[in-house]
């Protein structure tokens, strides 16, 4: 299979970030608000696929692959892991690119780099779409995650927990793909990652949002609790909540078509 023509930056802090642009919105169009596309946790561009085809007909589209994942380099352990530098490499991105308003769409970790960039930088998100995306991890089982992982390895572990992300009728090719994808993920990497975002609560900054918000909620969530997606609703001034009823965690991942509409939808209603 030939594999996406990537393009990459240097961090400010010396890490090789990957990240593509698609566009095949009409020629004409002119002055159109891009849309900033960030990953899950293990996650990488071609996790788009189903997205791509209806976001990218519309609007421009940037994907970028946050620091270890995909094409992007591993930062050195000796480099800290944090939220706010995964922030600043979409400041920088969009500097790089010279886009200085994106509509933002995050799914899962990505939206937490999504939420922390509208509250930090407000004038640089026209909307924000928050797929399965609390503010934080902070008290959900993630926090047992690296040492299960540790302990069984990373793609068993997906395999074995796979309940927690798709529901019964899943294409099995689906669920397999996935592991597949999130298995190739480091582990080490991977660790901080999941570690520091379980410490991670920013529910009291929601109010700072002040975009559109579109919150797409998975009504069945083993990975925390439903009610925090309601409670976000209300926190956050000129938000819409909108629910995948009987579905686990990874709705952007079982139903991505339906997913990107949903996108779509908000963010022609408030085009910036």
């Amino acid at each position: 299979m030939l594999a996406p023509n990537m393009a990459f930056l240097t961090s400010s802090d010396g890490v090789r970030l990957a990240y593509r642009v698609d566009d095949f919105s009409d020629p004409w169009a002119e002055n159109q608000v891009p849309v900033l596309m960030l990953h899950a946790a293990m996650g990488a561009y071609r996790r788009w696929y189903g997205w791509l085809p209806i976001l990218a007909r519309r609007f421009p589209v940037i994907s970028l692959e946050l620091r270890g994942h995909g094409a992007s380099e591993i930062p050195p352990a000796s480099l800290p892991f944090s939220l706010e530098r995964l922030v600043q490499d979409a400041r920088e991105l969009l500097d790089h690119l010279g886009v200085a308003r994106a509509h933002v769409v995050g799914l899962s970790a990505g939206g937490y780099v999504g939420q922390r960039l509208a509250i930090e930088d407000p004038q640089r998100v026209a909307t924000l779409s928050l797929f399965a995306s609390t503010p934080g991890l902070r008290g959900t089982q993630a926090a047992t995650w690296p040492e299960k992982i540790g302990g069984m390895g990373l793609e068993p572990f997906m395999r074995a927990t796979a309940a927690d992300r798709f529901g019964p009728d899943a294409d099995p090719a689906l669920v397999d793909w996935f592991c597949r994808q999130t298995g190739s993920n480091n582990p080490a990497y991977l660790g901080r990652f999941v570690t520091h975002m379980a410490s991670r609560d920013w529910f009291e900054d929601l109010p700072r949002i002040t975009c559109p918000t579109l919150i797409v909620a998975p009504g069945h969530e083993p990975i925390g609790s439903s009610s925090h997606y309601e409670q976000m609703e209300a926190a956050i001034p000129n938000a819409e909540l909108v629910v995948f009823e009987g579905m686990p965690h990874n709705i952007g991942d079982a139903a991505p078509e339906r997913s990107a509409t949903e996108a779509l939808r908000f963010i022609q209603r408030h085009p910036g």
